[in-house]
Formats: structure tokens, C-alpha cells, sequence
């Protein structure tokens, strides 16, 4: 497939639309994604209208990596927290009599 025929999608961040190449089946995912990357970006952009898209888009991109990090070890304190309760389950059962 030629970059010409390469199937495209529309996204507007900032009140600026951008042509982005997209699969149709991934495309409800990047719409989804352009709307959470444009309501951080504008939440920035509320605070100081005196910076450029550029360190908004930066700033932006920062703060939604933080937030993923931190999904990121909230998850993984819950599987830990579930591989020890699995372990504790499995050495109580091998320690309950047998019948």
C-alpha cells in the first residue's frame, strides 16, 4: 500500500486539526486518545496562555506519562498483592488435613 492510499483519520487538538494515519479498526482508539491528549492539552493551555503549543504538547505528553506510570505501579502492587494471597492460599491448603 502507497503512503497516498494509506488509510487517514482527522484529529483536532487545540482547535487544530491534524491528518493522522490510522487504521478503520484502530480508529475509535485514536479519537479516543486525540480527545484525552486535547483535554490535557487545553487543561494546560488554561493555565497560561502565554505558552506555545509545543510546551503545552510537552507538558501534556509528561503529565499523561505520570499518570500511566502510575497506573503502571499501582498494577503491579496488585499483582504482588495477589501473588502473595495466592501463595498464602496454597500453603494453607497444603497444611490443612487431608480427608
Amino acid at each position: 500500500m502507497t503512503d497516498a492510499s494509506r488509510p487517514t483519520t482527522d484529529i483536532t487538538l487545540l482547535g487544530r486539526s491534524y491528518v493522522i494515519a490510522c487504521e478503520p479498526d484502530q480508529q475509535a482508539k485514536l479519537e479516543r486518545a486525540a480527545r484525552y491528549l486535547d483535554r490535557a492539552m487545553s487543561g494546560i493551555q488554561a493555565q497560561s496562555k502565554l505558552l506555545g503549543t509545543e510546551r503545552i504538547a510537552i507538558m501534556a505528553a509528561l503529565n499523561i506519562t505520570h499518570e500511566l506510570l502510575e497506573a503502571l505501579d499501582a498494577q503491579r502492587a496488585g499483582e504482588r498483592s495477589l501473588d502473595e494471597l495466592s501463595a498464602r492460599l496454597e500453603r494453607a491448603l497444603a497444611d490443612a488435613p487431608q480427608r
